[in-house]
């Protein structure tokens, strides 16, 4: 999320008549559909898979013949251009690792510098300031993942665009419920103000609470526990996502409930929506155009979280302002458990990156 971005430009090679359209709605991306009339925020939602695909995909290259790991996280820089991504040292973790896990890419997809080597464990959430600050969430998972390394982990740190520690969220190494602790920090926003707020939740036996600090790094407060409640009940369950759209809402990504949770920057309860699927990833623009990722819907019941029928796991692209779903990019493996982008991202020219975990890589995907 980044509010300080120039107005999108017109993709290139899009037909006249589609360009004009597109310059009606100030972005790049293809001219909105009528959005369906059942697209109520109510979870018998029918799945929305049925929606137009105008991408088509590349992956992004590695320095120094890397090969990519997981990679849960992607966000844009103040220049809406660059992109930095998440790489989980060729593997699904960094601990013992040599490799930077934080990587920046110009617009073009060339791959520029990284950082962070030795300081992550389990890189997790990402997200760039109207600073060019990188935060990024390193969680120690209670099945295992990023634990082994004592003082790291277990934290959310603010990264210098050149790499250096600037601050860090929680006691590294050390996992909690307190202010000063995390369970499972998977996602980190920071809004216009400088309030920091971080998504603490993974899933079973994490806190699944929502927390706020100030600039600083002070605690400010907190809600949320486990659960499967009714929307607004302040329950979780998998907190994975967060992001603020142009009017200061917070989008919460409550990934197992299978719905975006929205509040005012106090906690206070607004809206919630299931038709963007288990978000695993949120991204919203400078003109509200919302990027959900869902890499775990399956009808299995051990694919990565509860069954979830006939929906379709892939990134739904509509509006944050009315909630629409416009597009639909499809997981190309829709079989099995977690696959498809994570972490989601777009550009000022409306190009999309997706972060993928189960088959690893970091796509990039342009209009056709």
């Amino acid at each position: 999320m980044l509010r300080v971005r120039t107005r999108w430009a017109l993709g290139i090679g899009m037909a006249a008549a589609i360009a004009v359209s597109v310059v009606s709605q100030g972005c790049s991306t293809p001219p909105p559909q009528e959005a369906p009339e059942e697209q109520a925020s109510a979870p018998q939602n029918e799945p929305t898979n049925d929606f137009p695909n105008p991408y088509e995909g590349s992956i992004l290259p590695l320095p120094d013949g890397r090969t990519w790991g997981s990679t849960a996280g992607v966000d844009i820089a103040p220049d809406g251009k660059h992109a930095w991504a998440i790489d989980r040292c060729g593997s699904n973790g960094c601990l013992g690792s040599d490799l930077d896990p934080i990587l920046l890419y110009d617009g073009d997809g060339n791959f520029v510098r990284s950082f962070g080597a030795g300081k992550l464990a389990f890189p997790h959430g990402i997200h760039v300031d109207q600073d060019g600050n990188v935060w990024v969430t390193d969680p120690v998972l209670n099945d295992g993942r990023g634990a082994g390394a004592g003082g790291i982990g277990s934290d959310v740190i603010k990264f210098s665009p050149e790499g250096d520690v600037l601050l860090t969220l929680g006691t590294p190494g050390v996992k909690g419920d307190g202010p000063d602790h995390f369970s499972g920090p998977s996602d980190v926003v920071v809004g216009d103000d400088g309030n920091i707020f971080v998504a603490d939740g993974h899933g079973p036996g994490t806190n699944e609470r929502i927390m706020k600090f100030d600039s600083d790094g002070n605690f400010l407060m907190q809600w949320g526990e486990p659960g499967e409640g009714p929307c607004g009940a302040n329950q979780f369950s998998s907190l994975h996502a967060l992001e603020i759209d142009s009017q200061g809402r917070l989008f919460v990504g409550d990934r197992d409930n299978n719905r975006i949770q929205i509040f005012d920057q106090d906690g206070n309860y607004l809206d919630c929506w299931y038709q963007f699927s288990r978000p695993s990833g949120i991204h919203i623009d400078q003109d509200d155009n919302i990027y959900v990722a869902d890499s775990e819907s399956s009808d299995l019941p051990d694919a990565g979280g509860p069954p979830h029928g006939d929906w379709q796991r892939g990134i739904r692209i509509g509006s944050a302002a009315d909630g629409s779903v416009r597009y639909f990019i499809p997981d190309p493996e829709p079989t099995g458990g977690s696959s498809a982008a994570e972490g989601v991202a777009a550009d000022r020219d409306g190009i999309i990156y997706g972060a993928e975990v189960g088959l690893p890589k970091m796509m990039r995907y342009t209009l056709k």
